[in-house]
């Protein structure tokens, strides 16, 4: 069947996602190798990096999704800011000379991202009719894997055929991160301001207890779930300690992301005709299962095959766990609905890097990966047989 015909401003936004992913991507599987070879650390510190970064992004997620609600839903200069501070940080990490000015300038990074992404998200969910937020979540979610695919593929390229080394290349990575910016600016417009200046919207109590039932209870799953979901940098880690190439590892990262990318969208439409619980239950069981598939791989090829399999099926749930917030909110609070949504996966970044990390260092990648496994798969049955939000709506 033909798709519905999504908005523009999902499209522009979508592409402004595949454009700063096409950045990003250029440098973050860069990251664990630059700390493993030059910068001489281990997974600790790599899993403090990413741990430290998505918490800082996701306590500004709710302060900026809150903001753009009392803004009137004015989420534009928010999101253009967000974009911006990560594309002037992002390509310092090339020269930095310690993991803790690493640390640094990605936590910086990250906090354009907190300024972003919750105004973007509800952006998209204004823009999008409630019959087809799961397809258009599900688009933006493919093009943001699509940039991340084409982002480790140039910088592959680059490295196997120009001699530039992985400073040059992460300087680089400031050219398409330049395009995003500019086509937000540009590209994206907003509600025109009123003639005569309308008070400021009440906007309902912020305290957790005012949220609706099935959206706590599907928030604090979710909680869980992110101390299962490691930086999908540790599968560069892996593979760098199973003597991959640093080429061989971008495509590896390309791969994993194309994967995801193939069925972000799918999962969207089946979402919007299914209904998304069960679309993000299947994606948090095969999370679960592939990490532990990873506790077992001790060879390169093992590991592009459960890293397919692993982007291939997790892909189908990252639409619908965005489009299932908006189920909950109404449009002048949707910002701060997922400035919630982010602060609670943000809340357990750190702890979930540093255990993991230290798993690895202290015992083996093999621990690591089961441990993840065996949470996630922990996270999906408690979704399923506690927080299943069909189950909740009546009682909310």
């Amino acid at each position: 069947m033909p798709l519905p015909r999504l908005p523009r401003t999902v499209i522009v936004l979508s592409f402004v996602s595949f454009f700063n992913d096409l950045a990003s991507e250029m440098v973050v599987p860069l990251i664990p190798i630059l700390l493993a070879t030059v910068l001489a650390a281990g997974p600790v510190a790599l899993g403090l990096i990413e741990g430290v970064a998505d918490a800082v992004a996701a306590l500004l997620k709710l302060w900026s999704g809150r903001r753009s609600d009392l803004l009137g839903g004015r989420r534009k200069g928010l999101a253009l800011a967000g974009y911006a501070l990560s594309n002037s940080a992002r390509p310092l990490l090339g020269v930095a000379g310690s993991w803790p000015v690493l640390l640094a300038l990605r936590s910086l990074d990250r906090v354009g991202k907190g300024l972003r992404s919750a105004p973007r998200d509800a952006l998209v969910a204004d823009a999008a009719a409630p019959e087809i937020r799961g397809l258009a979540f599900g688009f933006h979610r493919a093009l943001d894997n699509a940039g991340a695919v084409g982002g480790s593929l140039i910088a592959a390229a680059v490295l196997a055929w120009s001699g530039m080394s992985l400073t040059q290349v992460i300087l680089w990575s400031a050219v398409p991160g330049t395009m995003g910016v500019l086509l937000i600016a540009f590209g994206v417009g907003e509600k025109p301001r009123p003639a005569i200046a309308a008070p400021p919207p009440v906007l309902p109590p912020l305290p957790w207890s005012v949220l609706a039932a099935p959206l706590q209870r599907y928030l604090l799953v979710l909680m869980l779930f992110t101390f299962a979901r490691a930086s999908e940098t540790f599968i560069v880690l892996r593979g760098h300690e199973l003597g991959m190439s640093v080429v061989e590892l971008l495509l590896l990262w390309a791969a994993l992301n194309l994967a995801k990318a193939l069925t972000s969208t799918r999962g969207g439409v089946l979402a919007d005709k299914l209904g998304k619980e069960p679309l993000i239950l299947f994606g948090w069981a095969a999370f679960g299962v592939s990490f532990l598939l990873l506790g077992w791989v001790a060879h390169s090829v093992w590991l592009w095959v459960v890293a397919i399999i692993y982007g291939l099926t997790t892909g189908f749930a990252e639409g619908p766990e965005r489009a299932l917030i908006s189920d909950f909110a109404g449009e002048e609070t949707r910002g701060t609905a997922f400035g919630w949504y982010h602060l609670m996966t943000g809340v357990a970044a750190i702890p979930a890097g540093l255990a993991f990390g230290l798993i690895w260092q202290l015992q083996s990648a093999e621990w690591a990966f089961r441990y993840a496994g065996v949470l996630a798969l922990a996270a999906a049955l408690s979704m399923h047989f506690w927080a299943w939000p069909a189950k909740l709506r009546g009682n909310s």
